[in-house]
C-alpha cells in the first residue's frame, strides 16, 4: 500500500507550505498530493480552497488575485511566516527527491476551466515531466480527467468518486478514461467492493485513524492519502501486507 501525505505533513504544519511538503517528503513514504488553481495572472498555485481567507493572513479569491498579490499574503504562522508556492515552485523542491511521487488535484469548478490543465501541462512539458511515471493528476471532475487523457495521454490520471455517487451512480458508472479509481474511507467501508472496480488501482481519501488504515491495507487498496503519514507508516512496519491476498489488478501479494 503507497502512502501518500495530504496537503504535505498536513497535520504538523500550514497545509500546502514548503515546510509541509519538505517534512513528508523526508519520510519514508510513497509521495505528497497537493491542489491546484489559476491566480488572476494566470499562474498555477497550491491552494486548496477557491478563497484564501482559511489558509492565510488574507482575504479574496484565488482566481481574483494576481501572484503579486498572492506573494504578499502570509500562508505559514506568525512565527514562521511562508509564501504561497506555485506548482513549479513544488517541482523544483520535488526535484530533490527523486524517488518521490506527486498527486496533483486540479480543483473545479473554476472560472478558467480547462485552463488549469492546459497550464499544468504546459509546466509539465516544459520540464520534461509530461511522461514521468512518478507524476499522478487525480480530480473530483471527471472532464479535467478526459482533458489530461488527450492533453498528456501517458500520465496517470485518478478520478476521485463524490460523496453523491453513492446515491446518483449506485453502480459505479464511469466514463472517459481514468488510470485509477478514488473513493473516500466513508463510501469505501459501506460498499468495499468499489475498492478495485473497473480493475484499476484504488486511490483512498483520507484516511486518518489507524484502524481505518489497516481496513485499507486488509481490502487491498493500493494508494492511502491521509494526513498524518507518520502512523500509515507505523502500521506497515508493525503488520506487513498479508500474504496472498489478490489486489486491484488480479495478482497475489
Amino acid at each position: 500500500m503507497k502512502i501518500i501525505a495530504h496537503r504535505g505533513l498536513s497535520s504538523r504544519f500550514p497545509e500546502l507550505t514548503e515546510s509541509a511538503f519538505r517534512a513528508a517528503l523526508e519520510l519514508p513514504i510513497h509521495g505528497i498530493e497537493t491542489d491546484v488553481r489559476l491566480s488572476k495572472c494566470g499562474e498555477v498555485v497550491n491552494i486548496h480552497d477557491p478563497i484564501v481567507d482559511r489558509v492565510s493572513d488574507g482575504f479574496g479569491r484565488v482566481s481574483k488575485l494576481n501572484l503579486e498579490e498572492l506573494l504578499d499574503l502570509n500562508f505559514g504562522t506568525k512565527e514562521t511566516p511562508e509564501k504561497v508556492l506555485t506548482l513549479n515552485n513544488l517541482l523544483d523542491i520535488l526535484g530533490d527527491y527523486p524517488d518521490k511521487h506527486i498527486y496533483i488535484e486540479t480543483k473545479h469548478p473554476m472560472r478558467y476551466a480547462i485552463m488549469l490543465e492546459e497550464e499544468v501541462t504546459k509546466i509539465l512539458r516544459y520540464r520534461g515531466l509530461e511522461k514521468d511515471p512518478r507524476i499522478h493528476i487525480i480530480s473530483f471532475a471527471l472532464p479535467a480527467i478526459q482533458r489530461m487523457s488527450r492533453l498528456a495521454p501517458e500520465l496517470d490520471r485518478i478520478h476521485l468518486r463524490r460523496s453523491w455517487e453513492r446515491w446518483g451512480n449506485p453502480g459505479d458508472h464511469r466514463c472517459g478514461t481514468p488510470t485509477g479509481l478514488g473513493v473516500s474511507i466513508e463510501r469505501a467501508k459501506v460498499d468495499p467492493k468499489l475498492i478495485g472496480a473497473k480493475g484499476l488501482p484504488t486511490y483512498l481519501f483520507t484516511v486518518d485513524k489507524q484502524k481505518d488504515m489497516q481496513w485499507a491495507l486488509e481490502h487491498g487498496v493500493d494508494m492511502l492519502a491521509t494526513n498524518y503519514p507518520e502512523r500509515a507508516v507505523e502500521l506497515l512496519k508493525a503488520a506487513p501486507q498479508p500474504p496472498m491476498y489478490a489486489n486491484a489488478h488480479g495478482k497475489e501479494e
